[in-house]
């Protein structure tokens, strides 16, 4: 029974996973799209998104926090420096998973899994739109009146004639 065995080992021991998402999620941080398999890019969403939740607070402590899971100072300043900055409004779901189909060689499932605020083919920004205005029917008091105004007006053209 698989009670309790919530995330998916990958078939290593720990300390060569730990290394492998570290370095992933350093590859993801530093170039916003890397193509993986699908098993591995469920483990890295799970090992990234948190650390990312973590750099919207730019402490020192949330620093080495960050740190002690990349390991890499390059990939800790981009994820403080550019993207906090864009996902600083979001409120989770920075990663997105894209499958690509299987690898010829082993045929294993494979996929991209990219920062979502990085793709400029599905981050729409909502322009300004014109709002419509809605036609409606002049009340019977308005109605009225023009009608008034409009016999006035041809009487006068008449007069001037």
């Amino acid at each position: 029974m698989r009670h309790r065995k919530k995330f998916n080992h990958l078939g290593r021991k720990a300390a060569h996973r730990k290394a492998m998402l570290s370095n992933m999620a350093s590859s993801l941080i530093l170039h916003k799209r890397i193509s993986t398999t699908t098993a591995k890019a469920k483990a890295l969403k799970m090992y990234v998104e948190p650390l990312i939740t973590k750099s919207k607070e730019d402490t020192t402590h949330s620093r080495r926090v960050v740190f002690s899971y990349l390991k890499q100072k390059e990939a800790v300043t981009e994820l403080f420096k550019e993207v906090s900055v864009k996902v600083a409004n979001r409120p989770g779901g920075y990663t997105r998973i894209l499958k690509t189909g299987n690898r010829l060689g082993d045929n294993a499932e494979m996929c991209i899994i990219e920062l979502v605020d990085f793709n400029e083919t599905y981050v729409t920004e909502k322009k300004a739109e014109v709002k419509k205005t809605t036609r409606r029917r002049k009340s019977t008091k308005t109605a009225e009146a023009t009608t008034e105004v409009e016999a006035t007006e041809a009487t006068e053209v008449k007069g001037e004639e």
